[in-house]
């Protein structure tokens, strides 16, 4: 994995981890999609016109499929996140679904894609999934009734099968099939707002009341969001799925840093293992 890559997966590991915060903090839900997607279709529509009109990519009927099959995707990981925040907490829902999404699509893109990273390189995948694992362990991840925490388990763990279903996918889009990033993530944002609007209209006092509140955390999780996936998409134009989807995982370091300090999350020898685990993963997958 070369610098270029990896200073787009640290940046975008920052991003993601704090609109994840504010996500968790602001009690998300669909009537918060539906705002987050519109403002993010207003907020990137000048670069998407500029790239439309200045690249001229061909967009044919395989790439909106693609496109298509992008908002779906995410639209799914967006739905079972916010749930999951609804029922447990930051250290429990995020490393659970930031796991298990390396694991599966590292895998996947051996088996399909016939990705061979280097045995060092895999090393630091493993490293990186344990050390998310090792995060997740613990009294902190059971505090809440057994019910809650049996379906939080479960929404972190199927969101981290959207996490590598989407990164997959969206590895084909914009290296197979050329969507530039931008477009592919300005365009699915768009395509979620068109199948969240009969939610929000059914439910457009709640969707009042949340910008009321949260005008200003939408607004920046509706920029950072995409920001952070388009990082992404742009290191998978020209990195394997197997070395930048486990290396995406750094910023459950970041997550558990801000945990401790904003939400007072402790356990911190516990997370210290977990997150040095990590760290040594992502320079082992940098260097294989």
């Amino acid at each position: 994995m070369n610098g270029l890559a990896i200073a787009l997966i640290i940046a975008a590991a920052f991003l993601h981890a704090t609109w994840n915060l504010l996500a968790k903090r602001i009690g998300a839900g669909e009537g918060f999609l539906w705002l987050m997607c519109a403002a993010s279709g207003v907020i990137y529509a000048p670069v998407a016109a500029w790239i439309f009109f200045t690249q001229h990519p061909q967009i044919g009927l395989v790439q909106i499929m693609f496109m298509t099959g992008t908002a779906v995707l995410h639209l799914a990981y967006f739905v079972l996140l916010t749930r999951g925040y609804r029922l447990g907490d930051l250290s429990l829902i995020y490393p659970l679904a930031r796991g298990t999404g390396p694991a599966l699509s590292t895998a996947a893109a051996i088996a399909f894609f016939g990705e061979r990273p280097s045995w060092l390189a895999l090393f630091g995948a493993v490293l990186v999934i344990l050390g998310v694992f090792v995060l997740t362990s613990g009294p902190k991840s059971t505090r809440r009734s057994t019910i809650d925490t049996r379906w939080a388990i479960g929404y972190g763990f199927l969101t981290g099968v959207m996490i590598a279903a989407y990164t997959l996918w969206d590895k084909q889009a914009v290296s197979a099939f050329h969507i530039p990033p931008l477009l592919l993530d300005w365009g699915s944002s768009i395509l979620r707002f068109a199948l969240l609007t009969p939610v929000a209209i059914a439910r457009w006092d709640d969707v009042q009341v949340h910008w009321r509140a949260h005008r200003r955390e939408t607004l920046a999780i509706a920029f950072m969001a995409p920001l952070a996936y388009i990082m992404v998409l742009t290191a998978l134009v020209f990195t394997p799925v197997s070395y930048v989807a486990p290396a995406r995982e750094v910023s459950i370091v970041i997550g558990t840093a801000m945990g401790t300090r904003l939400l007072a999350e402790g356990d911190g020898r516990r997370r210290l293992l977990g997150a040095l685990a990590i760290v040594v993963g992502v320079l082992a997958l940098a260097f294989g």
